[in-house]
């Protein structure tokens, strides 16, 4: 019954106001301004400046290079260099403990893990770069990550048997009988 009577309000809202928009005169367009030519020479307008990369270089696959400025342990927002362009990505939660840092309107889409980092772009739903890594991760480093500072080193691996022999049964003390 409340449903009833608030649609109805609102159909009698809409009725009232849109005689009263109808009524009025439509806003009259501007005059165009006229454009005032520049004066031409020969010097051109100087070309922006490139940003110089800053930050930590990661090499990907396929030849490209991204630079990452900002501490990925602590930062909630890093900057990140792509294609001569300086982008700036919050840290997003996840819960597979892997990095992701994702900026909405430009739709980059950071995903770090201790192995290696992917750039993506959610807009156009590409994978820009791949198998990213930094000069210390190729040389068999983790990640400065979040991930990669709380995984432990690997001292040895698991299912490797130790060094050294097990003692013979022959060397063995008996067991007390009981």
């Amino acid at each position: 019954m409340k449903h009833l009577v608030l649609a109805a309000c609102i159909g009698a809202f809409t009725l009232t106001t849109a005689g009263v928009a109808m009524a009025q005169e439509p806003a009259k367009k501007a005059a165009p301004a006229k454009k005032a030519h520049a004066k031409s020479t020969k010097k051109t307008a100087a070309a922006a400046p490139a940003v110089v990369p800053s930050g930590e270089k990661w090499q990907c696959e396929l030849g490209h290079v991204l630079y990452i400025g900002g501490n990925m342990r602590r930062d909630e927002v890093i900057t990140v260099n792509w294609e001569g362009k300086e982008y700036r990505l919050p840290r997003l939660s996840t819960v597979t403990g892997a990095d992701r840092y994702f900026d909405a309107r430009s739709g980059l889409d950071l995903v770090v893990i201790p192995s290696k980092a992917m750039l993506f772009n959610k807009n156009a739903g590409q994978r820009l770069a791949d198998e990213c890594q930094t000069a210390d991760m190729q040389a068999g480093g983790s990640a400065p990550t979040q991930a990669g500072a709380l995984r432990a080193p690997v001292a040895t691996p698991l299912l490797i048997a130790p060094a050294a022999p097990a003692a013979d049964a022959s060397q063995a003390p008996a067991a007390p009988k009981q």
